[in-house]
């Protein structure tokens, strides 16, 4: 009951911090392009989010196995609503620049989000508890868009002033609410003089790609790679190819994230269950394969987000997968900086895929980037199939 508590309690948190997220998200190019930005400017101003994120992820985590997921978490919500406030005033494209660098440095603690959720949860149980986690934020990514159109008719400060307000709720709420998750002896393991630093991580899981933790690391990067290169274009596209506009732009993003919630909350872990999280990871590279690739081909709007329908069933089988089998895998004091260094390495596609897509969508075409983009997918399914199987039971006295 008391694991239960502390997951219920931390979805709520991640479900008003994403709202939050959503709400500003899927209209940031429209506020760009009022500021007569390029699209290759819109790409960078996107990546910076990722690229605040990428150098604090792995520090985030590390803090967080020393001195405790909920300081972390607190610290990362209070800069989302500074970042927010200062959206809903932002006059120059270099103001929008500032806002996604704050908010990309709080976002660090994605990473820290998941540790805590391993913390709370059984090791046969982490997949469906992560599933659970960012089925939260796919209710988020459902409900943020529609409210941040809405809000746009009010004004074009009101959706950062919303946001802004949803993430300091926010703050108060987890400050009440959210334990403490870590075990604290676990910083004091025997062990704990010997975890390795930040840049030894990642030059190992660089040196060492066919490792057990670093191919998990490879994939789960690779694969957001191609996702993010979607999300990147796809309000350029909808908006070149068929005139959605701000205040339509929010219905995809409902569909999007009520298939995700769907998927997260109530078919992954029964997939778990039954096929376990490697098959499991497997079956979700393979749709988001499909559904990037189909993106582009119809001519009508209904069709296009039929096929973006098979984008949130990938990413919600393939990426709590991967982060689970990541932390059966890692050892118990070096959870929070392992999945730190895989949000790191995610990092550097969130960095990556705006720029490039946004790029080749203004000087190749705008359906060259999600097949370059499945094409990068296709990859990935083809290092999820050369994973090895292994019981959880075989796995968690090593990481302990």
């Amino acid at each position: 009951m008391k694991r239960v508590r502390r997951i219920a309690v931390l979805m709520a948190t991640v479900f008003v911090d994403m709202i939050g997220f959503a709400i500003v998200a899927p209209l940031l190019p429209f506020y760009a392009r009022e500021f007569n930005a390029d699209a290759w400017v819109i790409g960078w101003l996107i990546a910076m989010f990722a690229i605040a994120q990428l150098a604090v992820s792995p520090l985030w985590g590390r803090f967080s196995d020393r001195y405790g997921r909920r300081p972390a978490l607190l610290f990362g919500l209070a800069m989302s609503a500074i970042a927010f406030t200062v959206f809903a005033f932002a006059n120059t494209i270099w103001l929008l620049f500032v806002t996604r660098l704050v908010q990309g440095i709080g976002g660090g603690t994605i990473g820290v989000v998941h540790a805590y959720a391993t913390d709370a949860s059984l090791p046969r149980d982490r997949a469906k508890t992560l599933g659970w986690l960012s089925a939260g934020t796919s209710a988020g990514v459902m409900i943020g868009p529609a409210i941040g159109s809405l809000a746009f008719r009010f004004g074009a400060e009101m959706p950062g002033l919303v946001a802004a307000f949803l993430c300091l709720a926010n703050v108060i709420f987890a400050w009440k609410w959210l334990p403490e998750s870590s075990d604290r002896a676990a910083a004091r393991h025997p062990d704990v003089g010997q975890r390795r630093s930040i840049r030894s991580f990642a030059w190992e899981v660089i040196r060492k790609p066919g490792g057990e933790i670093s191919r998990l690391i490879w994939i789960y990067a690779v694969g957001m790679l191609g996702f993010m290169s979607m999300t990147a274009i796809i309000p350029l596209y909808l908006d070149d190819a068929f005139g959605v506009t701000a205040e339509t732009i929010g219905a995809f993003f409902v569909f999007i994230g009520f298939l995700s919630v769907l998927m997260r909350a109530i078919v992954l872990g029964r997939l778990v269950d039954r096929f376990g999280e490697t098959k499991v990871m497997r079956i979700g590279a393979v749709f988001l394969t499909l559904g990037l690739f189909l993106i582009p081909l119809p001519d009508y709007v209904i069709a296009v987000g039929v096929a973006m329908g098979l984008v949130p069933v990938g990413t919600a089988l393939l990426f709590p997968s991967v982060s689970a089998m990541v932390s059966h895998r890692a050892r118990k004091y070096e959870v929070g900086q392992t999945l730190g260094v895989q949000q790191a390495f995610g990092g550097i596609s969130r960095v990556v895929a705006p720029i490039w897509s946004t790029m080749v969508y203004q000087g190749l075409g705008v359906s060259v980037p999600f097949f370059l983009a499945s094409g990068v997918v296709a990859f990935v399914t083809l290092l999820a199939f050369s994973v090895k199987s292994r019981p959880v039971e075989e796995l968690e006295p090593a990481g302990t």
